[in-house]
């Protein structure tokens, strides 16, 4: 049996997996609040107990920061993975710590078309490199190398890289956010926090007439969704195109970066929810508005993971694959 693990910086989904021909085979499944357990042993620890402790093979876990060795330390979660203390814990098995998006990254090559939605049908090169994006608690960015005729997938910190603005209203934005954390970052912008963020900027800090004055903190960029999505506020219409074109325009750097001429995917929580403002328009156009490379651009394939587990998927596609 395989176990595999996407830890986020908000919730954990861990899982059983029967090996296959190409694609790990789910057996159960659980979704967990990350920061109810104080370390990821316990957290492994919690599954097994409920699934009677089976006998694992091997194992890999994504996790949403670097990695370095059998250790990683989560950019928004106080607490270190450790791949070798659960090893010992689960009878000794191969255990692969790797960078969540690393980890959404190896399920490309297995996704089916109806996990998938076209935003640009493009034209896949088979000998070029992919990228996904994955914009959730944090932001995530991932190249998949194309090593004759297999992908081979890297991760990175870019939602860490510095935020580009692009247009008057973007500088204004970039403004605030350095005047608010020092400096202004992808993932200022491009998350459930970076939405927030935008949607503060839009309301010039001023209260929501939309959103119930006692709102929590972690329901506001639902929120703000919800309101633009249903055109109830026009503020909170500025802040998701704002947030839309970012995202667009932020994937568009990374195909040129990475040369993503088999495909960009944009993953992560957040993209399903709000893809009715993802088909509209704006986000092509962010992407798309690079010239001297707009031709090229054109040329992309650019689709939305639609499995809310990819990122576990990988993960079990890693721990059958063995490295």
């Amino acid at each position: 049996m395989l176990l595999a693990a996407d830890i986020g910086g908000t919730k954990t989904l861990i899982g059983l997996y029967r090996e296959g021909p190409e694609r790990p085979a789910p057996v159960v499944t659980r979704e967990y609040a990350t920061l109810d357990f104080e370390s990821f042993e316990e957290l492994v620890e919690t599954f097994l107990d409920e699934t009677q402790r089976p006998a694992i093979t091997a194992a890999c876990a994504g996790v949403a920061g670097p990695v370095t060795g059998d250790t990683a330390r989560l950019t928004n979660v106080p607490w270190v993975a450790d791949a070798s203390a659960v090893s010992r814990r689960i009878g000794g098995c191969p255990f692969l710590l790797i960078n969540d998006l690393e980890a959404m990254a190896s399920c490309i090559p297995v996704l089916l078309p109806e996990e998938l939605h076209v935003l640009q049908e493009g034209v896949a090169d088979p000998d070029g490199n992919a990228a996904v994006i994955a914009a959730g608690t944090g932001l995530g960015e991932a190249m998949l190398h194309n090593l004759n005729g297999t992908f081979v997938p890297a991760a990175s910190e870019g939602g860490h890289a510095d935020f580009a603005a692009r247009t008057p209203r973007e500088l204004e934005l970039a403004a605030e956010l350095i005047r608010t954390y020092g400096r202004a970052e992808v993932e200022h912008v491009l998350s459930g926090r970076g939405l927030v963020n935008v949607f503060r900027f839009t309301h010039a800090s001023r209260p929501c007439g939309q959103m119930p004055p006692d709102i929590d903190e972690t329901d506001l960029a639902p929120a703000v969704s919800a309101n633009a999505l249903a055109r109830r506020c026009l503020m909170c219409e500025e802040a998701l195109a704002m947030f839309v074109a970012a995202y667009g325009a932020e994937a568009g750097n990374l195909a040129l970066r990475y040369m993503a001429t088999a495909g960009v995917y944009v993953g992560g929580g957040i993209a399903p929810k709000v893809l009715p403002a993802l088909t509209g328009g704006g986000f092509m156009d962010a992407f798309l508005d690079k010239p001297p490379m707009v031709d090229l651009l054109r040329t992309f394939p650019v689709r939305v993971i639609l499995n809310p587990a990819a990122g576990l998927l990988g993960a079990a596609v890693r721990a059958q694959r063995g490295s």
